[in-house]
């Protein structure tokens, strides 16, 4: 089992990048999101870290400070500074951090939270967008080209998205597309039927330029669907 209330020692490594803050930032959010660092287990103080870390405390106190701004930590004036539980405390912004094992490998349970979230998320959003928004959206290039289509579906979503006019879902698109464009090579193959599927698509597109709500979210719904098969055996 991982460390709890005790104060971690001796688990980091020395910084030798030129973004030091950010190395520090790094090593820290890996130790919590993979387990090494419980929940209530206690940080080393600033000296210590800065001397496992071969780091001055300065850079120390900033990497920290993101760390508590993201959630990840709470820093306690005068006292401890003690490790949050991540799935609690944060928000989309450290899905790409939990995609991917720090051996490269994905996370085959976050890569499906992914996909379901994409489902509800552009589902309501073509909704939304059929009765607030008259953009056209029949724009799927005819190529078959996996890397290609993956750009103009990514395109096509986001107008949807747009189009719905809710920030809720535009900042929630934004963090899943940042995740998703970085490891698109590795995720093709489980959405490939989905991208191939054109007619879904343009189904879609039909339904909110006629200001179909109904039919929009039932296109929409059918077309993200497409490749559960797939993911759902992940």
């Amino acid at each position: 089992t991982g460390p709890t209330s005790d104060t971690v020692c001796g688990m980091f490594s020395e910084v030798t990048t030129k973004r030091s803050a950010d190395a520090v930032f790094d090593q820290v959010c890996e130790q919590i999101v993979g387990g090494g660092l419980e929940p209530g287990s206690t940080l080393p103080g600033e000296r210590e870290l800065s001397a496992q870390l071969n780091v001055s405390r300065s850079v120390v106190r900033e990497a920290l400070q993101r760390l508590a701004q993201a959630g990840l930590i709470e820093i306690r004036h005068g006292g401890s500074t003690r490790v949050r539980d991540y799935q609690s405390g944060t928000d989309i912004d450290l899905l790409g951090r939990l995609l991917v094992h720090s051996d490269g490998s994905i996370d085959s349970v976050v890569l499906r939270s992914m996909l379901e979230m994409r489902i509800c998320i552009g589902t309501d959003a073509a909704r939304l967008c059929a009765l607030r928004a008259s953009s056209e959206l029949e724009r799927l290039a005819a190529t078959n080209e996996i890397a290609d289509k993956q750009d103009i579906d990514l395109e096509f979503w986001a107008a949807i998205v747009s189009g719905s006019q809710n920030i809720g879902y535009r900042l929630a698109y934004n963090g899943l597309e940042a995740t998703y464009r970085p490891m698109r090579d590795v995720i093709a193959a489980v959405v490939e039927p989905e991208l191939r599927n054109i007619a879904g698509h343009r189904a879609i597109a039909r339904s909110i330029r006629v200001g179909d709500a109904q039919g929009a979210e039932s296109a929409a719904k059918s077309l993200l669907e497409t490749s559960s098969h797939e993911w759902a055996q992940l």
